[in-house]
């Protein structure tokens, strides 16, 4: 009997994973321009960030969250998008942008909340305005529906090192999931995490709601 549970337990593993698509991430700390959170992993890896930006009148000002990668092959794909919890009416208005500044990127010369690295270039990621209607989407994998948010897949040539800033232009601040990647690479660590992790977030303890 106790043969035929460890193979069980080894399916229960992988199926937790293709259901999950993204290696859970949560922002225990602030991911802050001072200390991004560094992506030492394949960044075309499917991955999800659970993390929240917090309103300037809580003593947090101009509070942006910042993720790192290193790219170091010819070219790689990179996909970024956002997505907000749908809970009620609390974050019926709360739209955080996102961009990717990187060498060999676009010049712009539009005023931004940080300061851009001298020789990098930006693309910016707005979100919609306050009011517009919003599409949902259910996932599985959370339990829970999301408001759909920009998406960037673009292929980069530049080896170096990249940034993506996050921040809500609104002020409203709140819950949100940055996703990299859509290879479905998974390591062992990878489903011990997803295992871990998607509890909590089917209970809703990802979320920063009083």
């Amino acid at each position: 009997m106790k043969n035929m549970i460890f193979p069980f337990f080894i399916i229960f593993l992988l199926c937790s994973v293709s259901v999950s698509a993204h290696v859970p991430y949560f922002e225990h700390n602030d991911f802050s321009i001072e200390k991004p959170s560094v992506i030492r992993k394949n960044v075309e890896q499917s991955k999800a960030f659970y993390s929240w930006l917090i309103r300037d009148d809580l003593d947090f000002s101009d509070d942006i969250d910042v993720y790192e990668f290193q790219v170091n092959e010819e070219e790689v794909r990179v996909y970024v998008e956002i997505i907000v919890p749908v809970i009620d009416d609390y974050y019926d208005d709360f739209l955080p942008c996102y961009a990717l500044v990187g060498p060999d990127l676009p010049e712009y010369t539009d005023p931004l909340p940080f300061d851009i690295p001298e020789g990098y270039g930006v693309i910016l990621m707005e979100n919609l305005e306050p009011g517009e209607e919003r599409t949902k989407f259910y996932e599985f994998f959370g339990g829970k529906s999301y408001f759909d948010g920009p998406i960037l897949d673009i292929n980069v040539t530049k080896p170096g090192t990249y940034y993506v800033y996050t921040w809500d232009p609104y002020n409203m601040g709140g819950d949100y999931v940055l996703v990299f990647g859509k290879k479905e690479i998974f390591g062992l660590f990878d489903i011990l995490r997803a295992l871990i992790y998607t509890p909590m977030i089917r209970l809703d303890l990802e979320l920063h709601i009083n």
